[in-house]
């Protein structure tokens, strides 16, 4: 096989691996692909908590029993933070969220959980290139 065969299957494996779309969500800034966003988060105690993250930064928290608790989001210092009912928490991050994949996170207050993304902002396609006339046209 060829370098140039080789380069070409390394980077059509990379694609399949990570998708398409992944390198033009790197060009977004980190953090975009939550808003609006759902999110499961999973405890070891078997506790399912289903997050909704808004674009205006507000959030809402929903149990397993169905309730909802209003809450606030930020992104800041390289962490994720949820604030609720007087309290704060924050999970370190420092990459995007893919969709469907699951990390495990442990927050500032010592708590571990599963995070798996079921949906996340896609990034719009690029503007189209505008052509511009010359000095005569």
């Amino acid at each position: 096989m060829k370098k140039s065969q080789l380069a070409a299957a390394v980077a059509g494996a990379l694609i399949a691996t990570f998708g398409a779309s992944s390198a033009s969500a790197q060009d977004w800034p980190l953090g975009s692909e939550l808003r609006g966003s759902t999110i499961q988060v999973d405890f070891p105690t078997g506790d399912v908590n289903t997050l909704q993250l808004y674009p205006d930064g507000t959030a809402s928290i929903q149990g397993r029993t169905g309730m909802t608790v209003p809450a606030q989001w930020t992104l800041e210092g390289g962490q994720l933070c949820l604030a609720a009912g007087g309290e704060r928490e924050c999970w370190p991050y420092a990459t995007a969220f893919q969709q469907g994949q699951t990390v495990s996170l442990t927050s500032d207050c010592a708590s571990s959980s599963r995070w798996t993304a079921l949906s996340l902002q896609q990034p719009a396609p690029p503007p189209p290139m505008q052509q511009r006339s010359g000095e005569r046209g």
